[in-house]
């Protein structure tokens, strides 16, 4: 994953994701490979409540 890219704990199970999903998936070589960090800055101007509530919840 990006190196200056936050991370989040968003469930206890990510250890079976490790497991279940092979490397060569398509769309976990993507998560790793795109940075979506400018999905929680468009979140923090644009819905705040949101933003606050993934914030506060651990999402």
């Amino acid at each position: 994953m990006i190196s200056n890219q936050e991370t989040f704990n968003l469930s206890p199970y990510m250890a079976i994701y490790d497991i279940v999903v092979p490397k060569v998936n398509i769309l976990r070589q993507i998560n790793e490979l795109v940075n979506f960090s400018f999905i929680l800055e468009e979140l923090k101007t644009i819905l705040p409540f949101v933003y606050l509530c993934l914030r506060v919840f651990d999402f």
